[in-house]
């Protein structure tokens, strides 16, 4: 995992101010099981403190999942720069709330396959294209492989029909990991809602 992890004083007016706009920060990558945001009272754990070099504070630093020792944290302290740079450290999509960015799960390579799909007269030879494309990816990417499977199916409107079910699902109550799931198939909708768009029927 990788951890930041802030270290503080119960009395210190610096930490009292940052408290607000962590804790919003803890929420935002709270389903994120990769990247742990964490809180050390280190005026009571001076031991601890002491082993990570905390001579003041807040003192906050991040600990890549390969560095135990830590590197120390020199970013700005409003809740975006702390969302910039553990998306940047860990390789996430998070936006404050703790919902996925427009473009969480979709993959340059695969999104030009969707609009030459959307076009393509052999819609077929495509998808192959697209199955062999997203072999080694993230499991996320073979639903750019299933969206173009039941397109063949069922025609191009089921971009349109299957966006709005998941938007419908989305307004509703669901685990974090449901919504992240969601979103990310509505996010590679949108590679194939926007070449359908701009592709003219002759």
């Amino acid at each position: 995992k990788d951890v930041l992890v802030e270290f503080y004083a119960p009395w210190c007016g610096h930490c009292k101010k940052l408290t607000p706009v962590y804790e919003e920060v803890g929420k935002t990558f709270k389903s994120d099981r990769s990247c742990v945001v964490a809180k050390v009272d280190a005026d009571s754990e001076k031991e601890l403190g002491g082993r990570f070099g905390v001579s003041g504070f807040p003192t906050i630093k991040f600990f890549p999942k390969d560095n135990k020792d830590g590197e120390a944290y020199n970013g700005g302290r409003s809740q975006e720069d702390f969302i910039t740079y553990l998306n940047a450290r860990c390789g996430l999509k998070r936006v404050a709330g703790g919902g996925l960015t427009d473009d969480a799960g979709r993959v340059e390579a695969l999104d030009a396959l969707a609009a030459k799909f959307m076009s393509a007269e052999d819609k077929s030879a495509v998808m192959e294209e697209t199955v062999a494309a997203s072999a080694d990816l993230a499991k996320e990417a073979q639903y750019y492989h299933k969206v173009m499977k039941k397109v063949i199916e069922k025609g191009s409107d089921f971009i349109d029909t299957e966006t709005s079910r998941l938007s419908r699902m989305l307004e509703g109550s669901m685990s974090d990991e449901k919504k992240d799931q969601f979103t990310v198939r509505k996010n590679i909708l949108g590679a194939f809602a926007s070449s359908s768009d701009g592709h003219t029927e002759l």
